[in-house]
């Protein structure tokens, strides 16, 4: 009799062990993650053309988690018109709707064309997260960007941060745009029970992207400007600010990876941020890019010209726990954007 009240005794503890560890680590990981389906799913692209999109397109084609795959570019549906964003969406009824599409460009772009930034994001981001309302079953992943958080905000720069300080005045209109397409998402979640989730991206770069040498992000244009340069034979290669800004970089083919391994998964919170976990100064990173291309120039800075953000990290523990981590570093990243570059220089989006 002793023996048997021992064991059950024993059983019980050993439960009691068991559900306290499994709670604690539900807390911190499992209480916001688990398989949510395990048939494969009908996606479908917006912005499909971009960087971000010509990537999803790459990743997701070969994913075991997609089953049809739509990919929609302005050639196909002009995402500023309401009528033909919400024919798209009703006509495919996806099981999810990636959101990739927007006016994008760097500081001079963001600083010089204002109101139609804001403008075309808002349109774009309320045409399809409206048009998306009656797909109550429909879950939506919307992109953002890591510019949407406090100028003044402390690094790494936490996704409860949002909305608690006053934004970075050269692309505040974009940050504004993106930051009501996530108000936006949350009532409509709120209100019709719309299912969306908007990832947070830090600055991204890779084959695709826009390598304009005025309105492009950091590292595409000084790809482009700095290449130009040395085709010219030009000694000095200029850029504007100090070069002592810090800035985090995530190759784009990891995001991708990240929302591949995100779509099937339920996640009980609606804003996940998604970087490297890196920061480089500029200057390190002109000459990386110099590096790379076999610049032989000298690299100079025009002090006068704004800075941005002094430093932007943002902190990705909440998806790194869930299991994501980035495989390309920004060595490897720079070589294979600038050998896509060369391979595409005749075609490219300059």
């Amino acid at each position: 009799m002793v023996n048997y009240v021992s064991r059950k005794f024993s059983k019980l503890l050993f439960i009691v062990v068991i559900v306290i560890i499994l709670r604690k680590y539900f807390d911190i990981k499992i209480k916001y993650l688990f398989i949510l389906r395990v048939e494969k799913l009908k996606v479908l692209v917006f912005g499909s053309g971009g960087l971000v999109g010509t990537s999803l397109s790459k990743i997701l084609s070969k994913s075991k988690k997609v089953s049809n795959l739509v990919l929609s570019t302005r050639n196909d549906t002009d995402l500023l018109d309401f009528s033909e964003t919400k024919n798209k969406i009703l006509d495919f009824k996806p099981d999810l709707l990636i959101n990739a599409a927007a006016k994008v460009g760097g500081i001079v772009a963001n600083n010089s064309y204002r109101t139609s930034f804001i403008l075309e994001n808002m349109k774009i981001n309320m045409n399809i997260l409206e048009s998306s309302i009656p797909l109550t079953n429909t879950r939506i992943i919307n992109l953002g960007s890591s510019c949407i958080y406090p100028l003044n905000a402390e690094n790494p720069i936490k996704e409860s941060t949002i909305m608690t300080g006053k934004l970075e005045p050269t692309n505040s209109p974009y940050s504004m745009a993106k930051l009501s397409a996530i108000e936006i998402g949350r009532a409509i979640n709120y209100e019709y029970g719309n299912k969306i989730i908007n990832l947070m991206p830090t600055n991204l770069y890779g084959p695709n992207d826009n390598f304009s040498k005025e309105n492009s992000h950091v590292i595409p244009g000084l790809i482009s400007r700095m290449h130009s340069d040395m085709e010219n034979k030009i000694d000095n290669f200029l850029i504007w600010g100090s070069g002592k800004p810090l800035r985090e970089f995530l190759y784009v083919d990891d995001l991708s990876m990240a929302i591949e391994f995100l779509i099937d998964k339920d996640i009980d919170t609606d804003l996940l941020n998604i970087g490297s976990g890196e920061e480089i100064s500029i200057l390190d990173l002109a000459i990386k890019v110099k590096e790379t291309i076999g610049y032989e120039g000298s690299i100079e800075f025009d002090a006068s010209k704004p800075d941005g953000n002094p430093r932007k990290l943002i902190d990705s523990t909440i998806i790194k726990d869930f299991g994501w981590k980035p495989i390309t570093n920004l060595d490897s990243g720079l070589k294979t954007t600038y050998e896509w570059y060369l391979k595409n220089f005749d075609k490219i989006r300059n």
